[in-house]
C-alpha cells in the first residue's frame, strides 16, 4: 500500500483518479490546489465551487481532504511568463508551465512533506520504461483527450513521483465510472479557460494587465482594411474577431503577420501561401529523459504536435546551439510563436520547445 495525494481539480477526471487508487487499497489524499483568488467577470469565484466539489466527492469516496493556497506561486512563475509573452506579442501555453512549475515542482514538494510516495493526477497521459530504464512518458488511450502535449517539460525527477491513473480509460469511460460511484463529478463539463484562471472574456481580462494599443490593419499591399484593438489578441492564421468585411468578394480575411515597431495587423482574404510553412525553429528545449534523443547538429526522425489536439506531424528535428530546428513532411498551417512544438516517437513523447519562428531560416 502506498501512500499517494491526489491534485484534485474539482472534475471528473481527478475524483476518478482518486477513486481508483482507493479501490486498489492505496492510503489516499486529496488536495485541492487554489492558484487563483481573483473573481471572473461576472464576480463569481469558480474555485469556491471546485473545492465544494472536491470535498462532496472526498466525502463519497470516504478519503481526507486539503486545500493549499499557490496563487503567489502561480502568479510569480506562471502568470508573469504569460504576460512577458503577450507583451512580445506571442501566445503562450500556460498550462505547459503550471505543470512543471507548480502542481509538479510546487505542489509535489508539498506532497512529499506529508509522507507521499506518490503524486497522482486526472490528466489523460500514461508512464512506461524506456530501453536504459528512463521513465517514459506514453500517450493515453483517449487520443481526442490526450495531455502529454501540456506534460513535456516534465523531466525524470518529477515523473518517478508521477501516477496518471485515469491514462488508459476513455472519457466516457471515465463519466461511467464516477456516475456509479454516485460522485457528483459525473456530468460536470470540462473546464476550457486558462490554466487555473477559468472561463471569462479574454481580451476584457488581458487588458487589466497589458494596456491594449489599437492600430491598423493592412493588406500585405498596404491597403488599411479596419482596425485591430491592439496585436496581443491576435494569431496567425485567425479568421474570427476581425471586424472586417468581406468587400463584397464574399472571402474569409486571415490575419498573416504582425508588425510590432509599427502595430500594424496583416490580413489576407483567403489562406495565402505564407500562412503554410515546412520548418520552424524552438527554443528552451527540455527533454524527458534528461537528454537529446541525438547528439547536437545530427537530425532524427519524429513526429510533431504543434498545438493540442493536432494529429502527429511527420518531421526531421535537430538540436542545435539551444535551438531545436524542425522540418516536416507535410505545410504546416498557422505555426505560431509561443505555443510548444512536442515531440515524439510513436506512442512516447521526447519532450520540446517554445516556437520562436514559423521558419527556420538556418
Amino acid at each position: 500500500m502506498a501512500k499517494i495525494i491526489v491534485g484534485m481539480s474539482g472534475g471528473v477526471d481527478s475524483s476518478v483518479a482518486a477513486l481508483l487508487l482507493k479501490r486498489q487499497g492505496h492510503d489516499v489524499t486529496g488536495v485541492f490546489m487554489n492558484n487563483w483568488d481573483e473573481q471572473d467577470a461576472g464576480g463569481a469565484c469558480t474555485a469556491q465551487e471546485d473545492w465544494d466539489d472536491v470535498r462532496a466527492v472526498c466525502d463519497i469516496i470516504g478519503i481526507p481532504y486539503y486545500s493549499v493556497n499557490y496563487a503567489k506561486e502561480y502568479r510569480e512563475r506562471v502568470f508573469e511568463h504569460f504576460l512577458s509573452e503577450y507583451r512580445k506579442m506571442r501566445t503562450p501555453n500556460p498550462d505547459v508551465w503550471c505543470n512543471r512549475e507548480i502542481k509538479f515542482d510546487t505542489f509535489l514538494r508539498f506532497a512529499e512533506s506529508l509522507g507521499a510516495d506518490k503524486l497522482a493526477t486526472g490528466h489523460f497521459a500514461n508512464l512506461g520504461r524506456g530501453p536504459a530504464g528512463d521513465i517514459t512518458l506514453l500517450r493515453a488511450k483517449d487520443e481526442n483527450k490526450d495531455q502529454t502535449y501540456f506534460l513535456y517539460m516534465l523531466g525524470q525527477k518529477a515523473l518517478s513521483k508521477a501516477l496518471f491513473p485515469v491514462g488508459n480509460l476513455t472519457k466516457a469511460e471515465i463519466r461511467a465510472i464516477a456516475a456509479e460511484a454516485g460522485l457528483p463529478t459525473s456530468s460536470k463539463k470540462d473546464s476550457t479557460g486558462v490554466c487555473f484562471i477559468g472561463e471569462r472574456n479574454f481580451r476584457e481580462f488581458l487588458k487589466q494587465y497589458i494596456p491594449a494599443r489599437p492600430g491598423d490593419i493592412l493588406t500585405r499591399e498596404g491597403k488599411k482594411v479596419g482596425r485591430h484593438e491592439g496585436l496581443m489578441y491576435y494569431t496567425p492564421g485567425q479568421r474570427r474577431g476581425l471586424g472586417i468585411g468581406g468587400g463584397g468578394t464574399g472571402e474569409r480575411w486571415f490575419v498573416v503577420g504582425k508588425d510590432i515597431e509599427n502595430n500594424v495587423l496583416y490580413v489576407s482574404q483567403g489562406e495565402p501561401e505564407e500562412l503554410f510553412t515546412l520548418s520552424a525553429l524552438a527554443s528552451e528545449p527540455t527533454w524527458v529523459s534528461g537528454a537529446a534523443p541525438a547528439p547536437e547538429g545530427e537530425w532524427f526522425p519524429c513526429q510533431a504536435r504543434l498545438r493540442h489536439r493536432q494529429p502527429l506531424q511527420e518531421c526531421s528535428a535537430m538540436l542545435e546551439n539551444g535551438r531545436i530546428h524542425l522540418r516536416f513532411a507535410a505545410k504546416q498551417r498557422a505555426v505560431t510563436p509561443g505555443q510548444a512544438a512536442v515531440l515524439y516517437e510513436g506512442e512516447v513523447c521526447l519532450g520540446g520547445g517554445t516556437i520562436d519562428a514559423d521558419r527556420d531560416e538556418a
